[in-house]
Order: C-alpha cells, then structure tokens, then sequence
C-alpha cells in the first residue's frame, strides 16, 4: 500500500471498542426502547449493514442522532479502559515516517478520540473528523480530500463496516478492508475492497 493519504476510521479499525459497544448498546436500548442486542446471534449481526442492523432491532431513523449522542458519552466514560488493536501503535508511526498523511473520520466523538490515541499518536494525524452521523461519513471525507489537496486517486479508506466501503466508493477513494473489526471479512470481500488486511502490519506491506 502506497498511498499518499490514508483516511481511517476509528472504531473497530484502530481502536478495540466493540465490547465496550456492547454493553452501550443494550444500555441505550433499555433507555430508548428498541430491542437489545441478541448475544445468540452475534456473528450474524457481524454479517449485516447498518441498515439491517437498525430494522433488526426496531430502531427508527428519526432516533438514531440521540442514540449515537448517548452511547459517545458513556463510550467516554469507559475510554480509559479502550486500548488500540495490537501494532496499531508501531504501524501508524512506520506511516507516518514514510511521509504518508494520515487522517481519522469517525462516529466517535473527538475526546473519546484524544483520550484513546493519546496526545503522542494524535500528532501523526493532520487532520480527525468526529461526530459523523450513521450515514455522514461523506462529507468529512470530502473536507478530508479538500483540505489535504491531495487528489482521490492517491487516497484510500481503511475500515471494518460495509458503510465504509460504501462510502468510500461514493467519494471515489479506494477501500481497504481489516479483518479485525465489526462485520465480517467475506461481508466486506464482496464489496470489493482495493486492499485487505489480514492483520495490522499487512498496512506496512
């Protein structure tokens, strides 16, 4: 992978905070009234989108801006107990030393970001776009290209969701898929991705 910016998300990508969103996500779901999480059925979640994922579980669209303020805020109050996958560390300075920008656009909020990363690993990235909506990583992925000046061609997305993939296609920039996040390797396969990364230092290969 030669790419001169590498846009990554946050969760599930870099840092390691799906059991945390576990457990947030049933709390949100006694708070808000939809249905909780089924532990039986975990690896076919792992298979849906969003979407899917939202029908399933009885979540309105018209709810989802509340639900993502809720589960931020107490995804912050557990920050501290959120680590980065392992080499998540050493990859992104090996990067950053090879002269690659590099850049985050996440749902998460950025103190969750800062706490997570912290201040050290947070300086190799030029520029981190937080607070996207379920469905709104387009437009800080365009501000992300605008800003950099560097042309969609020379950019990749690197995820672990189908909407990653998705939107990275919408915003014209290659998709890499981690084997390591939220929905599964074959979900993500079937999209197509430019790349796929079996493990963290696969991005270095």
């Amino acid at each position: 992978m030669n790419r001169k910016l590498i846009i990554f998300d946050f969760d599930g990508t870099l840092a390691d905070t799906f059991p945390c969103f576990v457990r947030v996500f049933d709390e949100a779901a006694a708070r808000y009234r939809f249905t909780p999480l089924d532990r039986a059925n975990a690896q076919r979640l792992r298979g849906l989108d969003a979407r899917q994922i939202m029908a399933l579980h009885d979540i309105p669209l018209w709810k989802t801006p509340a639900i993502a303020r809720f589960m931020r805020a107490r995804i912050g109050d557990e920050a501290h107990a959120i680590r980065l996958f392992d080499g998540v560390d050493a990859a992104l300075r090996a990067l950053h030393a090879r002269g690659a920008v590099l850049t985050i656009v996440t749902s998460n909020s950025r103190a969750n970001v800062q706490r997570i990363l912290g201040p050290q690993l947070l300086a190799l990235f030029s520029q981190v776009e937080c607070g996207a909506g379920l469905f709104g990583k387009l437009p800080k992925i365009r501000k992300v290209l605008a800003a950099t000046g560097i042309a969609q061609a020379d950019a990749v997305l690197i995820g672990d969701e189908l909407r990653d993939a998705r939107v990275a296609a919408e915003a014209g920039v290659d998709f890499g898929a981690v084997a390591w996040g939220f929905n599964q390797l074959d979900a993500l396969v079937a999209q197509q991705p430019r790349y796929v990364f079996h493990q963290v230092a696969d991005w270095l290969g």
